[in-house]
């Protein structure tokens, strides 16, 4: 009868031997051994093992052989080799193996692949070690294979490690199975295939496509392509986490219907703030309601107030919409002035009172201003768009070159607008308003709009064409107001005559 031999070669003595041999050999009948692998998994030679005395068979290679030949390395003890190439100790190696023991059955060489696989999206050292201990079934799990490659070749592994992190560590592997179908769905609808990574980068993956079916996601884009589509979602991705049926069509439903239905009107306002849909319904009707109740404002009223300027929902109704509002009321606006105002300077509710609105509002008093008075409250609209430090060099400036304080004041009322523009932009126009052009800088006090035309675009092209013909004296108002198109064609009817005068005429003989 054939006898097989097993030969045991030990990687660190047994404990019972003082001198430990390098080399057993055991010899067995060859049915009852392969009756022995038959029937039994390799882990079951522990017992025979701790009856000589070994401490734990993963410190043996052990080699069964018989004529011809048969060769087979422990799986067991090249796994935790591998395991601890990527930094996993030996006690957690154990551990991961006990709560995880399919890993014993998968072929040594596809663990390394599925390791190098993690590799080529961004995983490694640390990252990767924590990963399988969390996550073990990464080795093991077939979804990983088609998602690996997606990321790593058709991606190119840009999709950043922190989102695939976040994704493992709240999905499981079996929520990848489509993973590519479901991305692509974005190129069917539009976008570029340049911003699908940036797409990924910006959104919780597991909500936004692993949660989802592909039905669920192609209802979402198709129904989000009549509000903008491609670039409403560019502009915030993460609105690809939200459910349709309780979140988008509820959020958007209410902005539609405050417009009255004009599907226009409203994806320029989702278009204008994205994050618009990250409030609830509740916290949009509840907004709306107050500027009814508490400004007189009508549903129309408010939706072109959000039209011009969506982050009035973003404003806090107690600490910033009332009393804004209520300053406004004070001052004697009436619902249509406050309409009109929100219209035009509608930063106004989102500006912080103590670092903003308190320091201009004290430089308004001081040029003469009165408090609660319909024009304070229009230049505090005015200024809304400049910063505290400007608008207190603009009146130094002023003050510089001979203005008095009640000057600043009546051209403020006149055009309030001048405290908001640039300091050094005024300074080169008044420059060369006196030093260029001539004249006073009283003449301000009567056109103070001059100060809001170009420079070079407006102000010099016309003066240069005008100057010889019209006289250095015309109005500045008369200068400057009149449209591009009447201006332009006056200079036509001036040159008519030069044109005719280059023609032979005849003369009359009388």
């Amino acid at each position: 009868m054939a006898v097989s031999t097993m030969h045991i070669h030990f990687l660190t003595p047994p404990a019972p031997f003082a001198t430990p041999p390098s080399t057993l050999h055991f010899s067995f009948a060859p049915y009852s051994w392969t009756t022995f692998l038959s029937v039994r998994s390799f882990t079951h030679r522990t017992p025979l093992f701790s009856i000589m005395g070994f401490q734990s068979p993963i410190n043996l290679i052990a080699h069964c052989s018989k004529k011809p030949t048969i060769a087979f390395i422990d799986t067991g003890i090249m796994l935790f080799s591998v395991l601890q190439d990527i930094g996993i100790e030996e006690k957690g190696a154990k551990v991961l193996l006990d709560s995880h023991p399919v890993l014993n059955s998968m072929p040594i060489e596809s663990i390394r692949a599925r390791i190098e696989s993690l590799r080529a999206i961004g995983f490694d050292g640390l990252a990767l070690s924590k990963l399988i201990v969390k996550r073990p079934d990464v080795l093991t799990a077939r979804e990983m294979d088609s998602f690996t490659y997606y990321l790593c070749n058709k991606l190119k592994g840009d999709v950043e490690l922190i989102q695939l992190q976040r994704l493992f560590n709240t999905t499981e592997p079996r929520f990848l199975v489509g993973f590519e179908e479901k991305v692509s769905l974005l190129l069917h609808h539009g976008f570029p295939e340049e911003k699908l990574v940036y797409v990924l980068n910006n959104v919780k993956i597991n909500k936004a496509f692993c949660l989802k079916s592909r039905e669920e996601i192609e209802r979402m884009l198709t129904y989000l392509d009549r509000f903008g589509g491609v670039e409403f979602i560019l502009g915030r991705p993460a609105v690809l986490n939200y459910d349709l049926d309780t979140q988008i069509i509820p959020r958007i439903g209410f902005l539609l219907e405050l417009s009255g239905g004009n599907e226009d009107a409203t994806a320029t306002v989702l278009n204008k703030l994205p994050f618009i849909l990250a409030y609830t319904v509740e916290h949009l009707k509840d907004h709306v309601e107050f500027l009814i109740s508490f400004a007189g404002l009508t549903d129309q009223e408010i939706f072109r107030i959000i039209l011009v300027y969506p982050n009035v929902f973003s404003a806090s109704k107690d600490r910033k919409l009332k009393p804004r509002i209520e300053f406004l009321k004070e001052c004697g606006l009436s619902s249509n002035d406050i309409f009109k105002f929100l219209i035009k300077a509608p930063l106004f509710v989102s500006l912080s009172f103590e670092g903003n609105l308190a320091h201009k509002l004290v430089l308004l008093v001081k040029i003469g201003y009165a408090n609660k008075t319909k024009e304070l409250a229009l230049a505090m609209g005015a200024v809304t768009r400049t910063s505290y430090k400007n608008m207190q060099a603009v009146i130094s400036l002023f003050l510089n070159y001979g203005l008095t304080c009640e000057d600043i004041l009546a051209m403020g009322k006149k055009h309030p607008q001048i405290l908001q523009y640039n300091n050094k932009s005024l300074d080169e126009k008044m420059e060369y308003l006196v030093e260029d052009m001539g004249r006073e800088i009283g003449e301000l006090l009567a056109f103070p709009a001059f100060l809001g035309y170009q420079l070079d675009g407006r102000i010099k092209h016309r003066y240069e064409v005008t100057k010889h013909k019209l006289g250095e004296g015309m109005s500045l108002n008369k200068l400057l107001s009149v449209s591009t198109e009447s201006f332009s064609s006056k200079k036509k009817k001036k040159k008519l005559p030069v044109k005719a005068s280059s023609k032979p005429t005849k003369m009359k003989v009388r």
